[in-house]
């Protein structure tokens, strides 16, 4: 392979959850020019990454990021699984206690972080179909039961149906069992308002690529004060390093976009009631024609997810079989469902505007007639 790849999809509508809440501010387009060369932010580290303070990473790191987390410190990362893990490990390293309680919403990569940290994963079980609802009591529980439990994880909201968990009634159980709770906001933080402190979480980590506008793999990561010791340990031999985030993360031109964009996102989130009623507006006009949003109702995340049984009996005898619907939103210059998806499919309409979201319904609506009409 030589040369330049080009992006067929850059001109089109994308309601692709992954990229919706990432996709760069002006600010950070302008970033990623002067800083896309190497470790470009290199040249003024006076040892540690995060105390650099030309560019301004050190007033971000040591500032700024921990008011927006509500977090008593914070770290830039080099994506949210790599934060999780770097708690997981950091407060488990010396500890008997050895699992770790999560929802069963949870993100493949927060499965995997604790296998890597060598933790037992005990699952709390969802509601099942259709809403997928997390009990908190479902935390108590298990911790009762139990006295090697080292840490609790929730997801908010989890990646798959966009639930938005009772986390501080969580909290609440997990603070009284003496078990601190690291909060997955990986499509919470930069989309919507979320403050460790006030959801009296004691970790909380987020994803800079998904949802903070910024080019990744990024992320962030907060804390209480007394657990910053453990996790942010240093190096016996290079004592400026700390060794969970392995000396320094992320470098170069995922923090200067991060930073770039951090006054847009800020801004952005003042408008979340606005992405709320336009996730419910869009699912309810999806149910008008035959599909069913699954997961909580009302809905609170912009991240929906569908089941389609119209799309999928289409797609049993339309040409191209179950691609069909992946080439008509092409066709569209519609982006972001997966080849190959007619049943079951996510979408998200994070920061479209109403006349994209009119657009991308109408498109559905007008891919269901045509087909229905013609079989």
């Amino acid at each position: 392979m030589n040369g330049f790849y080009e992006r067929t999809t850059k001109d089109s509508i994308n309601i692709d959850p992954l990229q919706t809440g990432g996709k760069l501010s002006e600010e950070a387009r302008r970033a990623l020019m002067e800083w896309g060369d190497g470790y470009s932010v290199c040249d003024f580290c006076p040892g540690t990454l995060d105390k650099i303070k030309t560019p301004p990473i050190y007033e971000f790191v040591y500032e700024e990021l921990p008011r927006f987390l509500g977090s008593d410190v914070a770290r830039v990362t080099n994506g949210a699984r790599e934060g999780k893990f770097a708690i997981m490990h950091g407060i488990a390293a010396g500890c008997e206690k050895k699992t770790i309680v999560m929802d069963a919403n949870a993100h493949y990569s927060s499965y995997v972080a604790a296998e890597r940290a060598g933790l037992n994963i005990i699952l709390v079980p969802n509601s099942g179909y259709p809403e997928y609802r997390i009990d908190p009591e479902g935390y108590s529980e298990i911790i009762d039961t139990r006295d090697d439990v080292v840490l609790a994880l929730i997801t908010y909201p989890d990646g798959n149906y966009g639930n938005l968990p009772d986390v501080r009634k969580i909290a609440k159980i997990c603070r009284k069992k003496g078990v601190p709770l690291l909060l997955n906001a990986a499509y919470a933080i930069g989309r919507m308002p979320v403050k460790m402190r006030e959801l009296k979480a004691d970790f909380i980590v987020g994803s800079g690529h998904k949802s903070m506008a910024s080019a990744g793999p990024v992320g962030v990561m907060g804390m209480r004060e007394e657990f910053a010791e453990p996790i942010l340990r240093k190096s016996k031999k290079y004592p400026a390093k700390e060794v969970e985030l392995i000396g320094c993360t992320a470098r170069g031109v995922t923090i200067m976009t991060l930073i770039a964009s951090f006054p847009y996102v800020q801004e952005r989130i003042k408008r979340w009631g606005e992405e709320v009623e336009k996730a419910r507006y869009f699912s309810k006009r999806m149910e008008d024609f035959g599909m069913l949003q699954l997961g909580e109702k009302p809905h609170n995340h912009d991240l929906m997810f569908f089941e389609s049984e119209i799309l999928y009996n289409i797609s049993k005898k339309a040409k191209g079989g179950r691609f069909f619907l992946y080439r008509e939103l092409k066709k569209r210059k519609i982006h972001g469902i997966k080849p190959g998806l007619t049943r079951y499919f996510k979408l998200s309409t994070y920061g479209l505007k109403e006349e994209e979201v009119e657009y991308v319904i109408n498109s559905f609506e007008e891919i269901v007639s045509q087909y229905t009409e013609t079989a």
